[in-house]
């Protein structure tokens, strides 16, 4: 297991209710209620925050490496991200999937290819899950 060095930032949040119930942050700067996918309730659910979060810590990851690869974050960066959920081991358990669509505009395919290769391997999300689950990584 890969222990941190330093801690540099908590998030800390209260739940209730699962799937259908309602979350929290500690600093409130997040409120939300929670419902199944497909259930048309109102709400969101973990796998929409999932892809919230694995996109906006992408984009991130690409800004830390971007000096290091001496290739420029496009100031119209964006990420379009999908998390599937569904049954694994013959249905024994659930996993998820993800992909992500990033455009890069103004930058050729080499200089592209460089910076999410670089992001993808030092990005939280990449890293807590490589080996994990299935991420496709698809450059628009």
């Amino acid at each position: 297991m890969r222990q941190l060095d330093k801690v540099m930032y908590t998030a800390e949040a209260h739940v209730t209710g699962g799937r259908e119930g309602a979350g929290k942050t500690s600093d409130g700067q997040l409120d939300v209620t929670l419902s199944r996918p497909g259930s048309g309730k109102p709400g969101t659910n973990p796998e929409q925050l999932f892809a919230v979060g694995y996109a906006a810590c992408f984009i991130g990851a690409m800004g830390a490496v971007a000096s290091k690869v001496g290739v420029a974050v496009p100031k119209d960066v964006a990420i379009d991200s999908s998390v599937s959920l569904g049954p694994t081991d013959g249905g024994a358990a659930f996993g998820i999937a993800v992909k992500l669509r990033i455009s890069l505009p103004g930058l050729d395919s080499d200089q592209q290819k460089k910076l999410v290769d670089a992001a993808h391997q030092v990005c939280p999300y990449s890293n807590a899950t490589r080996g994990n689950i299935d991420v496709q990584l698809e450059i628009a």
